[in-house]
């Protein structure tokens, strides 16, 4: 690692979604920007409504991190119809088209030549035009992975289409003007599955490395241990969404608990397909089984998964990762679909990876690996080989890795 009292080499990052003590996209900022203050003096453009958290963390620190805060908002003229979720996507391409300017000057003024665009990761979302034109890291980015037919056909009618618009839009990639701009401009990309590497040009591939935007907080780690609970407890977590894949390991918990009823599933979080999940629950009269509990706070979040026996990741495409890196954080028993992505990570024997399949496939398959976690020798086993795994992959070492990639990548542009 490169020591402190040396000159460190300066660099801006655009960070969306950057807070202290948060868990999913809003965490994985923070603990980028936190990593590669250690080697660089950083500039981060986070939101303005995360400036109140990040001054107070600042506040409580001792040694205070070689970051330079940067807030902006979009007017209110400009935001008027957003609340929560609704319309992120259209705000966030807004914020990066008009914080621009602020970009643009932050650099100049501060003689700064690198520029990393970090969250959101999704190929198709805009990135600063000035930005762009200096040594440019983008990513860890993703967005490219498509639900097939076989499955959207079983989602309601609103997200049928949409994963229809979807397919469109990825399969014409190739002619997309801003996502070409973006492979041509950038002197590293991130790519977070094997798909997002696919998609890029050959003539740029030689610029993209396979890189998961998550890693395990090392203070977090805890040691091998199954829970006595009076059934075996599976858990899952993120926002209902029809492409999340959550009616996938309804259906399978129906048939897992047909062979064997001393388990049961906890679903943690709400969104637009949460009625959709209700009622399949019901129609496969599994209510007493399968508990939803809503969105839950933080702290009530992680109590539920340390009293879960197995976390289960039923997404078809890269999604749920800071969940899953949660589970591996507790040595949890974890399944999950190989998406090409996160999943490397899970060496043999610390997970049940099942592979892409046809629909009910892999059903069969998710229910297979239920099955074989309702042996709590199976369980131990497993909890003890993802313990191994966690210590090999906290934000520490993934922060000496980011760093060192940037750090070779800008040398060469020097030379």
């Amino acid at each position: 690692m490169q020591n402190n009292k040396m000159k460190k080499e300066k660099i801006f990052i655009s960070a969306y979604a950057c807070e202290p003590n948060e868990g999913s996209e809003i965490g994985v900022g923070w603990n980028w920007v936190l990593q590669i203050s250690k080697n660089f003096e950083v500039w981060a453009l986070t939101r303005r409504s995360n400036q109140q958290n990040i001054e107070k963390w600042m506040k409580s620190q001792d040694v205070k991190p070689d970051i330079h805060f940067v807030y902006y908002d979009l007017t209110r003229a400009l935001t008027f119809w957003k609340k929560g979720l609704r319309g992120v996507r259209l705000y966030y391409n807004l914020w990066q088209i008009f914080s621009n300017k602020l970009v643009k000057k932050t650099m100049i003024e501060n003689d700064i030549k690198m520029y990393h665009l970090l969250t959101y990761g999704n190929v198709l979302w805009r990135a600063s035009r000035y930005g762009m034109k200096q040594f440019f890291i983008w990513g860890p980015v993703g967005g490219v992975d498509i639900i097939p037919r076989k499955f959207s056909s079983y989602y309601g009618i609103k997200f049928q289409i949409r994963e229809m618009v979807r397919r469109f839009i990825i399969k014409t990639l190739p002619i997309n003007h801003g996502f070409r701009k973006k492979c041509k401009n950038a002197n590293i990309i991130l790519c977070k599955t094997d798909a997002t590497i696919n998609a890029i040009h050959p003539k740029y591939q030689n610029k993209a490395r396979l890189f998961t935007d998550c890693a395990v907080d090392e203070k977090t780690i805890k040691e091998p241990f199954d829970v006595k609970n009076e059934k075996v407890r599976y858990l899952t977590a993120g926002r209902l969404d029809a492409w999340r894949n959550f009616d996938i390991l309804i259906e399978s918990f129906k048939k897992s608990y047909e062979e064997n009823p001393n388990i049961e599933l906890v679903i943690v979080g709400e969104g637009k397909d949460s009625d959709r999940m209700k009622k399949l629950i019901h129609i496969r009269e599994m209510d007493e089984h399968i508990r939803m509990t809503g969105q839950l706070e933080m702290s009530d979040y992680f109590k539920e998964m340390e009293s879960s026996n197995v976390v289960i990741n039923p997404a078809y495409k890269e999604s749920g990762v800071t969940m899953s890196f949660d589970a591996l954080s507790m040595s949890k028993p974890f399944i999950g679909i190989n998406t090409g992505g996160y999943t490397h990570v899970f060496e043999d024997g610390s997970a049940e990876l099942i592979q892409y399949n046809e629909r009910e496939k892999l059903i069969d398959e998710l229910t297979k690996a239920i099955m074989k976690l309702s042996d709590q020798s199976v369980r131990e086993e497993m909890s003890r080989k993802a313990y191994s795994v966690a210590l090999r992959n906290t934000w520490n070492t993934k922060g000496e890795e980011i760093c060192r990639l940037i750090e070779d990548a800008y040398k060469q542009t020097q030379e």
